[in-house]
């Protein structure tokens, strides 16, 4: 086998496994069988000359050599897909998949909505829109862009700044009737509190009041969820009072079937922001995709957009 039998197919099966340390997870995600990933992963290193893999019972990681081909491969598939969009001209912007991952909540309520928007422009785009509370490894799992909620620290991958999330503390009539209506900061230790598991700190509320004075108050409660949809349930349920996202919550704000409280005293906005990885940002669709999310976010309600 000689170095003609380096094809891009392979070169490809060589990435996405380097990327995530499994045949099986590949082979799943190329739908062929695991039998043909490691055919590829064979032919590529006999072409090469050299080991790219070394495999264990529970793992796949690359050797020395295989890390130096795995990231001019990356180059070079990224430089043969540019190359088909330039070659295609505007044809080339409007084929092919683009893979997002969302915070489950906000995709099920509003993102989902703005890439039926997307694919109805550009009907040749395909979308695989993942939604995870869980803060993946963009690479790893083969995900081009992610919108995330509050701080990020991965500093490996392009961040594009979205907005603030605006929050609002929130209750059903029902709960409020039977329980009554917290007047001041100061009396919402007394209530039942609908929590974030998954968030640090949940024990305590931060509250900012109309001259901008901050509060701190504790907030407990016997309902703790690690899903926003399921808050949401919970509060129309007469569950108890949350710190909700006004686009967590706007639709049910409207009928009646929520009710802000406290309405002067406000939780801090929560940033949200598009994460894309460095080497898709030169792909056509992909850009199409960013700028058509960052022109739409706004429309989510309680979006407030940067300045």
């Amino acid at each position: 086998m000689d170095r003609s039998d380096v094809t891009l197919e392979r070169m490809r099966t060589f990435v996405r496994v380097a990327e995530r340390g499994s045949l099986s997870a590949v082979a799943r995600e190329l739908g062929v069988g695991q039998s043909t990933v490691t055919r590829h992963l064979r032919e590529l290193e006999d072409a090469v000359g050299v080991p790219l893999l070394s495999r264990t019972t529970r793992r796949v990681t690359m050797t020395d050599e295989g890390s130096r081909y795995y990231a001019d491969s990356v180059q070079i598939l990224r430089l043969v897909e540019q190359a088909g969009d330039e070659a295609r001209g505007t044809r080339g912007a409007s084929a092919g998949t683009i893979r997002i991952s969302c915070t489950a909540a906000l995709g099920v309520l509003h993102i989902s909505r703005l890439i039926f928007a997307f694919q109805d422009r550009y009907p040749d785009i395909g979308v695989d829109l993942s939604l995870t509370d869980e803060r993946i490894d963009l690479v790893r799992e083969g995900v081009d862009i992610a919108l995330r909620l509050g701080p990020l620290t991965d500093s490996s991958m392009k961040l594009r700044a979205l907005g603030q999330s605006r929050r609002l503390l929130v209750a059903a009539p029902a709960y409020l009737a039977a329980r009554g209506r917290p007047a001041v900061p100061q009396d919402l230790p007394g209530h039942e509190g609908i929590r974030m598991s998954n968030i640090t700190g949940s024990d305590t509320l931060a509250l900012q009041g109309p001259g901008g004075d901050r509060h701190a108050v504790p907030f407990g409660g016997r309902l703790r969820v690690d899903q926003g949809l399921a808050a949401r349930e919970a509060l129309v349920a007469g569950r108890g009072i949350a710190p909700a996202h006004h686009w967590l919550v706007d639709d049910l704000l409207a009928a009646g079937r929520l009710e802000v409280i406290l309405p002067d005293y406000a939780p801090p906005p929560i940033p949200l922001s598009m994460l894309i990885v460095p080497e898709r940002t030169a792909i056509a669709r992909v850009r199409l995709l960013v700028d058509f999310l960052a022109e739409r976010i706004g429309g989510i309600p309680g979006i407030e957009k940067p300045r």
